[in-house]
C-alpha cells in the first residue's frame, strides 16, 4: 500500500480505488507578480522539511507563513502549491461564511478533484450546562442540518476513496468525530454476483444506522420491495442504489435517479458508508457498559466522602438510566459523554477527529491565521470549563471531560506541515516559522498585486471635528460615483454617525452584529449597486469584505489602542480600500500609537514595493472589477423563485421550508409527476443558496 493511504480491511475495496489520481489545477490565469516566487518557496520549503522539528509522535514537522496582502491572489497561490505537492489538504477558516467562499474558489480551481466542505452541522446548538449561582440546569438542545451532514459524510468518504482531496473546514474539524477505524470497518462492500441474502444486507443497513422508509425516502434511508432493495447513501443528494437479489445472490447493482427511479448506470460493485460517524459495534457497547459501571461505582463513594450527597444521588440516577437505555437500545441521549468508554480510549487521551481520517502526509492551510489560530486555542478551554462544572455538581461522570475538542498542541502534533496564511500574521505564526520579524526563511511574502494596484494612501488627521472633516471628503468620493466605509468603536456611535450624515442629506446605512445576516448581505449588495454611498460599521469591515467600489475608508478614534485599533486591525481595515485605484484611508487620531506607526510604516513599505514593480514591468494599475456574486440574492428574486408570503430570516426557518418542499417533491415523484417535481427541485436549490447565505 502506498504511503499515506488509509488502511482498510477489505482487499476488494482497495483494488477498486485509484490512488494515482492527481490534483489538476484548471484556470485561465497563470501565476504572475510575486506569486511564482511564493509558490516555489513554499513548495521547496515544505518538500525539504526545512525546519526538521519533531512532534510528540516523532514525526517531522514544518511551519510556514504566506504573508499575502489583500488582492494578491493568496488562494490561487495555495492552489498551485497543492498541485505541486500532490498531497491531501485541510484548509481551515474561522467561520462558515469564509469557509463557503474558499470552498467555492477551490471547487472552481479543481473541478476534477474531490473538494469538500466540512463545518458544524447544527442549525441551532445549546450545549448542556449548569449555572451554580442560580441552580439552573440547561439541557442540551440542538437542530441538525441534514444538508450539511451530507457534506460532512462526503468529506470522510472522499478521504477513504482517494488522495486528491481538499477539505475546507471550520474549527469543527477539531471536535470528536468517532473512531475512523470503526467507521472504515463498518462500510458495507457489495459486489455483483456475490453470495449474500437480502435479509443480511437489511440487517447490516440497520447496523449502519440507516432507517427504513417506504413512502418518502431521504438520505440515510432504505426501502425493500420483493427482491429489490433501494438505498439512498447518506452522502448523496440525487442518486440512490438499487440492489436486486435472486435467492442468495446479489444479481444486479444499479445507480438510479433518486426522484424518478430511472436507472443511470449498472455497477459491478458499490460501497455503502455508515449513516453516522459515531457508528459502533455491539461488542463495544457491551464493553462500555462494564467500564461505565466501574467508573460510577468509584465516583459515588468519592462524592459521599466530600459531603456531596445530593450530587452523588443525582449522578447515580442519571447514569443508571443511561445504562438501561444503552443496554436495551444501544443508544441514549448525550451518548457522546460516554465516548471514551465506547472507543476504549484511556483517560485524557485525545478524541478522534477529522484530522485522524486524513493520511499522515496531509497539508494544513490555516486561512486568516491571525483570527483562526486564537479560535483554535480557545475551543478546548471553553468546553473544559463548562463540562468541569457538570462533573463537579454530579450531572456527568469525569469521563465526560474526554468528550472534547483537541487542544491546540494536540492539533499541532497531528499535522506534518502547516501554512499560516494572513496579510497580518501574528507573533505566534512568525515564531512558529522560526522568524521573530518579517525576514527570509519560512515566511514567504506576496506583496505584489497582479492588477498593479498600490496600497491606499494613508493620512493621519486630528480627531477633533473628525465627523465634519470626513464629511467634506465624502462629497468628493460621491462625485466620482465611488463608495465610502467608516469604522467606529461602538454600535451606538455607528448608529449616531449614520443618523447625523443622513440628516446632512447623505445616503448612508450602518452595519453591526445586531443586523440579521440576510440584511447584512443586502446592505453590501445595495452599497455596491449604489443604492446608498456610505456604510458605517465596527469590526465587520475587516476580514473577508471585498468591495472594489470603495475608494475611501475613514477610521474614527484610531488612537484608542485595543483590539479594534491594534496594528492587525488597522492594516486589515486599511486593506478595504486596496481594491480601488483611488484608494485612500484617513486615520483620525490625536496621537500616533505604536499600532498606528506600524500600520502606516508597513503600508508605505508595501506601496513602495508595488510602485517599483510596476515601473520595472511597465504595469499600469487598474481597479478590480468584480461582478456581483451569485450568493447575493435579493428578496425580490427569492420571492419570485420560491413563491412564499414571508421570507425565511433564520437557517431554522429556511430548513423547515426546505423540508416542506422536499416532501412535496418526493410525493409528486411517487405519483410519476416528474415535471412538477423538477420545478420544486429548482425551488429547493434556490432555498439552499439562501440557507448558506444565512450561515
Amino acid at each position: 500500500m502506498q504511503a499515506g493511504v488509509q488502511k482498510f480491511p477489505n482487499q476488494k475495496f482497495l483494488e477498486q480505488v485509484d490512488w494515482k489520481t492527481q490534483f489538476e489545477l484548471i484556470s485561465k490565469n497563470t501565476p504572475c507578480g510575486d506569486q511564482p516566487a511564493a509558490i516555489d518557496a513554499l513548495t521547496q520549503n515544505i518538500a525539504t522539511q526545512r525546519l526538521g522539528t519533531l512532534s510528540a509522535k516523532g514525526k517531522s514537522q514544518s511551519r510556514h507563513v504566506l504573508l499575502g496582502i489583500t488582492g494578491s491572489g493568496k488562494t490561487f497561490t495555495i492552489a498551485n502549491v497543492i498541485q505541486k505537492l500532490q498531497r491531501p489538504t485541510l484548509v481551515l477558516a474561522h467561520n462558515k461564511t469564509l469557509a463557503a467562499q474558499l470552498y467555492s474558489e477551490f471547487l472552481e480551481l479543481f473541478p476534477k478533484n474531490a473538494v469538500r466542505y466540512f463545518v458544524s452541522y447544527y442549525d441551532y446548538y445549546q450545549p448542556e450546562a449548569y449555572v451554580p449561582s442560580t441552580d439552573t440546569y440547561i439541557e442540551k438542545d440542538a437542530a441538525i442540518n441534514d444538508e450539511i451532514d451530507k457534506l460532512r459524510h462526503a468529506a470522510t468518504k472522499a478521504l477513504l476513496e482517494r488522495r486528491d482531496v481538499i477539505i475546507v473546514s471550520s474549527v469543527s474539524c477539531i471536535y470528536g468525530l468517532g473512531e475512523p477505524e470503526v467507521y472504515f470497518e463498518s462500510v458495507l462492500f457489495l459486489e455483483r454476483g456475490s453470495k449474500i441474502t437480502k435479509e443480511k444486507v437489511l440487517r447490516k443497513l440497520v447496523d449502519l444506522q440507516y432507517t427504513r422508509e417506504e413512502t418518502e425516502p431521504t438520505a440515510g434511508t432504505f426501502r425493500a420491495r420483493g427482491d429489490v432493495v433501494e438505498v439512498i447513501p447518506v452522502a448523496e443528494d440525487e442518486l440512490a442504489l438499487r440492489l436486486e437479489f435472486f435467492g442468495e445472490e446479489l444479481e444486479a447493482i444499479s445507480e438510479i435517479d433518486r426522484i424518478s427511479g430511472t436507472a443511470r448506470a449498472r455497477l459491478e460493485r458499490a460501497c455503502i458508508y455508515p449513516a453516522s460517524h459515531f457508528v459502533t459495534s455491539r461488542e463495544n457497547v457491551d464493553r462500555a457498559l462494564k467500564t461505565i459501571r466501574s467508573e460510577l461505582e468509584a465516583c459515588i463513594p468519592e462524592l459521599d466522602g466530600l459531603g456531596k450527597t445530593l450530587e452523588s444521588k443525582r449522578l447515580e440516577q442519571r447514569v443508571r438510566y443511561d445504562l438501561e437505555l444503552l443496554e436495551e437500545m444501544g443508544f441514549c441521549p448525550g451518548i457522546e459523554n460516554y465516548s471514551r468508554h465506547l472507543t476504549g480510549r484511556l483517560p485524557g487521551e485525545p478524541p478522534p477527529t477529522l484530522v485522524d481520517y486524513f493520511p499522515e502526509d496531509l497539508l494544513v492551510v490555516i486561512d486568516e491565521s491571525h483570527v483562526t489560530v486564537p479560535q483554535l486555542l480557545g475551543m478546548y478551554r471553553g468546553d473544559r470549563s463548562r463540562k468541569q462544572t457538570l462533573v463537579d455538581y454530579g450531572f456527568r461522570l469525569p469521563s465526560a471531560l474526554d468528550n472534547r475538542p483537541l487542544r491546540f498542541d494536540e492539533f499541532l502534533e497531528r499535522t506534518k506541515d502547516i501554512i499560516f496564511v494572513s496579510a497580518t500574521p501574528a507573533k505566534y505564526e512568525l515564531e512558529q516559522a522560526q522568524c521573530s520579524d518579517i525576514s527570509p526563511g519560512n515566511v514567504v511574502e506576496q506583496i505584489i498585486r497582479p492588477t498593479g494596484l498600490i496600497d491606499p494612501v494613508v493620512e493621519i488627521r486630528p480627531a477633533q471635528n473628525q465627523v465634519i472633516d470626513f464629511q467634506a471628503e465624502i462629497a468628493q468620493v460621491i462625485a466620482r460615483r465611488e463608495r465610502v466605509l467608516v469604522t467606529t468603536l461602538t454600535k451606538r456611535l455607528a448608529e449616531d454617525l449614520s443618523e447625523y450624515y443622513r440628516e446632512q442629506g447623505l445616503k448612508v446605512r450602518y452595519l453591526h452584529s445586531d443586523i440579521e445576516v440576510l440584511e447584512r448581505i443586502e446592505l453590501i449588495r445595495s452599497l455596491r449597486n449604489g443604492d446608498y454611498d456610505i456604510l458605517v460599521g465596527i469590526n465587520l469591515l475587516r476580514e473577508g469584505l471585498d468591495l472594489p467600489e470603495v475608494s475611501l475608508v475613514g477610521i474614527m478614534d484610531a488612537d484608542k489602542e485595543g483590539f479594534l485599533r491594534s496594528s492587525t486591525s488597522l492594516i486589515q481595515t486599511i486593506g478595504r480600500a486596496a481594491r480601488n485605484l483611488n484608494g485612500r484611508v484617513i486615520l483620525y487620531a490625536d496621537k500616533q500609537t505604536d499600532s498606528i506607526k506600524y500600520a502606516v510604516r508597513e503600508t508605505e513599505r508595501r506601496r513602495k514595493m508595488q510602485i517599483e514593480y510596476n515601473s520595472v514591468h511597465q504595469i499600469i494599475p487598474r481597479s478590480v472589477t468584480r461582478a456581483q456574486e451569485a450568493q447575493f440574492i435579493s428578496r425580490e428574486e427569492i420571492f419570485a423563485e420560491i413563491d412564499v408570503k414571508e421570507l425565511p430570516k433564520t437557517q431554522r426557518e429556511c430548513q423547515l421550508l426546505l423540508e416542506k418542499y422536499r416532501k412535496e417533491m418526493f410525493a409528486l415523484a411517487k405519483r410519476l409527476r416528474f415535471e412538477q417535481a423538477a420545478a420544486l427541485r429548482d425551488k429547493v436549490k434556490v432555498l439552499e443558496r439562501l440557507f448558506y447565505s444565512l450561515s
